[in-house]
């Protein structure tokens, strides 16, 4: 009995200490999900992550990275009674992607199909596990993908290139057929970007942050929301006035912003990206800063139930919660929209538009063509005539 007492006593001390040393990453795990990672993480895999951070990655790359590292490691000792073990031996990658990508119709039939039921249980029960049906294919590549670069940087090589694994996911990804989903399943275009600003048309500084955060985003070139969490009051400078219409020298000028990203997700580690703002952001996102009085740190920031104005950047899950927030007010269904759809509404709007594609690319700073030209088809289809033979 007092052995055990022991041992208990001993795992709350690691998990304690791990929770410490997670303190210094608080940047880059939020702080509300300090507890439930250290009680996952192994003490390696906490040293694994503060030497990436000191090795300069990226804040999302290396949040993607501890997310999925917590996920897999309790995930594996569910599945397996064990730690995650370094390097993962093949049998053991096979079992993840039986547990995540399975056939439906199979599992109507025999319920051993897929994840087995107490695995299923343990991960709902720690809030790891929303999926109601087999995982989208996307994210168990990426935590593939995920689980491969940390065992790269253990100095240790793994079987994620074997052919078993190539053909196990293959034909998963078919049996699974699961139909991608789209981030926002509405696109937050001009119209319903309206409908939300006269959602918080109001003089509290809550709505004014709120005002100045939409415009912000969305003029932009649809910032992701993790880009918004980590703008900073240095990443602003102003600009010369610019005119409403170029071409035309007696139209007024415009107040302009530059506005700097640093490193984004498809950034190189050496670029410096920025794009600039014109017009009413720029006015909402000053009027933002003189009335919360914020001259240095975070742009963007949570103000508590009374109306103070906190230190601390809003995190990219309160933006999230902010644009759905707005919709209810609005009355659209929050269900349909996400922070992404500022992202995909810019473009969409662009299109709608008749922005030349390079032109709009250059705002909102997509690296991929074809992902960007995706929301130019979907708008030349339905303003086309193709789709007008009878109607």
């Amino acid at each position: 009995m007092v052995d055990n007492h022991r041992a208990a006593g001993s795992d709350s001390q690691a998990v304690h200490r791990r929770a410490e040393q997670l303190d210094a990453l608080d940047a880059i795990l939020p702080f509300d999900r300090r507890d439930q990672l250290a009680a996952v993480l192994t003490d390696d895999d906490v040293a694994t992550l503060k030497h990436l951070a000191q090795e300069g990655m990226g804040e999302n790359t290396l949040r993607a990275l501890a997310s999925d590292l917590g996920y897999l490691e309790a995930w594996c000792q569910l599945a397996t009674g064990a730690p995650l073990p370094w390097p993962a031996p093949e049998s053991l990658l096979l079992k993840f992607v039986a547990h995540h990508l399975w056939d439906p119709v199979k599992r109507a039939e025999d319920p051993a199909h897929g994840m087995p039921a107490n695995v299923e249980f343990g991960l709902r029960a720690e809030r790891l596990l929303r999926a109601a049906g087999p995982h989208a294919p996307g994210t168990v590549r990426r935590r593939l993908t995920s689980w491969s670069i940390l065992t790269r940087w253990r100095g240790l090589t793994g079987g994620f290139g074997a052919p078993s694994l190539k053909s196990a996911l293959r034909l998963a990804v078919k049996a699974s057929n699961r139909p991608r989903q789209r981030k926002s399943k509405k696109a937050v275009t001009l119209d319903i970007l309206t409908k939300l600003l006269l959602a918080c048309a109001g003089d509290r500084l809550v709505d004014v942050r709120d005002r100045a955060l939409l415009l912000t985003a969305f003029a932009s070139g649809g910032r992701r929301r993790s880009e918004v969490a980590a703008l900073r009051v240095g990443d602003l400078a102003d600009e010369d006035p610019v005119r409403a219409d170029p071409s035309d020298k007696t139209s007024p000028p415009l107040p302009c912003l530059s506005m700097r990203l640093g490193r984004t997700k498809t950034a190189a580690a050496d670029d410096d990206e920025h794009v600039l703002l014109i017009g009413r952001p720029v006015t909402a996102l000053k009027r933002w800063m003189a009335e919360a009085q914020i001259k240095d740190g975070p742009v963007f920031r949570r103000i508590d139930q009374w109306g103070n104005v906190d230190r601390r950047a809003l995190t990219p899950q309160s933006i999230n919660l902010i644009l759905k927030a707005r919709c209810g007010q609005a009355g659209l269904d929050p269900a349909l929209f996400s922070a992404h759809g500022l992202r995909s509404g810019y473009l969409t709007e662009a299109a709608n538009r008749g922005i030349p594609l390079p032109e709009a690319m250059q705002q909102s700073l997509h690296k991929s063509v074809t992902q960007a030209a995706s929301y130019y088809n979907n708008a030349e289809r339905k303003n086309g005539r193709a789709a007008r033979l009878i109607v």
